[in-house]
This record gives structure tokens, C-alpha cells and sequence, in this order.
């Protein structure tokens, strides 16, 4: 069975996509591997999950003082990988990365469950943490400082949108040899080809 070619890989992109929402076997299904370069050109990968995606790119969340975060302020290339082992499918992303705006970083923050806006606010993400009971306490303390109503999104915290410049679906077969087609966007048209396996 060859993966059939579309127009656009969004569009087989939100094909497979359905099937990986419908699969009961797929225990997090917005699992994907992010990809940066620190600054000494060293890869540093992840995973983080996909909280949005449409024609502009493949949305995540994170901590602005994190590693991931300043790695990607430093050098805006970056790739994802999505591997849903029980489909037999694989998709990588290769793109720029740009932060969202302040209000698409502020309508995820609300949908959030509480206790993870509130664990937003406690986390030095990426520092050293000298004891679990450090983190504890920074929690009651900002659990004491919004005890009810709206938490606000703390100022450190937003995403990033990868616009991709290439996108391959994988899809597995017999004997290993896979189906692989690859999108590439050239003046503002997706170009698809079929690589070997």
C-alpha cells in the first residue's frame, strides 16, 4: 500500500492524524520529538506535545527560560517527529520555529487544568533543583497566592509554531522496505517526491 499523494500534506497530515486521535492503543497521541541545536552545534532532542496544528505550522508550549526555549530564541531550526508504532506510521517535520502571540499563548494557558498553571508558575524549568521539597514549597506558595479565580499566564511562559519547509510520511512494509514520501515547499508550493526506503 503507497501512501497517496495530496496537494498539500496537511491534508494527509489531518488524515492520519484522525486515525492516531481514534486509536485506542496510542496512549499519548500529541507525543513528539523536538529537535534543536545548542549553541556549541550539539543536536538536543525531546519529547513535548503537540497543543495545535493548521496550515501555519505544528504548535507546542514550554517554559521560556527552559533549554529547549533559549536554544530556539539562539537558532530558529528545529525538526519534530511524530512515531505511532501501533499505525506503523512516522512523520518528521523540518522547519523554523517563531513564537505564537501573546493572545494564543494566553487562551491555551486558561484551558490548562489548574494545577498545571499552577506547577507553570512554581518550575525553574531546566535549573538545578536542590530538593523535591524546594519544588513543593514554591507550589504552596503559588497555590496560596491564586487560591481562586484566574491564574494569570506568567510572563516566562508561551509556545512556539514550526512552519515547515519539509515534511516525509513513513509508512512501514514488508521486508523494511517503507513507503516514504516526502513534501518540500519551494516558493509557496508543496513539491512531493518518494524516497528509497
Amino acid at each position: 500500500m503507497a501512501i497517496p499523494v495530496e496537494d498539500s500534506p496537511f491534508t494527509l497530515f489531518d488524515a492520519w492524524y484522525a486515525e492516531v486521535l481514534a486509536c485506542k492503543e496510542i496512549d499519548e497521541p500529541t507525543a513528539m520529538t523536538l529537535a534543536t541545536v545548542d549553541e556549541k552545534n550539539m543536536p538536543d532532542a525531546r519529547v513535548v506535545l503537540l497543543k495545535g496544528w493548521d496550515t501555519l505550522g505544528f504548535v507546542f508550549y514550554t517554559n521560556m527560560n527552559s533549554i529547549k526555549a533559549k536554544q530556539l530564541q539562539a537558532n530558529p531550526n528545529a525538526a519534530l517527529c511524530f512515531h505511532w508504532m501501533p499505525l506503523e506510521k512516522q512523520i518528521r517535520v523540518q522547519g523554523k520555529v517563531e513564537q505564537v502571540s501573546d493572545q494564543e499563548a494566553d487562551a491555551y494557558f486558561d484551558s490548562r487544568p489548574r494545577q498545571s498553571q499552577l506547577g507553570a508558575w512554581a518550575s525553574h524549568q531546566s535549573e538545578a533543583l536542590p530538593s523535591r521539597f524546594a519544588l513543593e514549597k514554591r507550589l504552596a506558595m503559588y497555590t496560596a497566592k491564586y487560591p481562586i479565580g484566574k491564574i494569570p499566564r506568567p510572563p516566562f511562559w508561551s509556545g512556539f509554531r514550526l512552519t515547515p519547509e519539509k515534511i516525509e510520511f513513513w509508512l512501514k512494509q514488508p521486508f523494511r522496505l517503507h513507503d516514504r514520501l516526502q513534501y518540500t515547499l519551494k516558493e509557496d508550493v508543496w513539491h512531493a517526491i518518494r524516497l528509497y526506503p
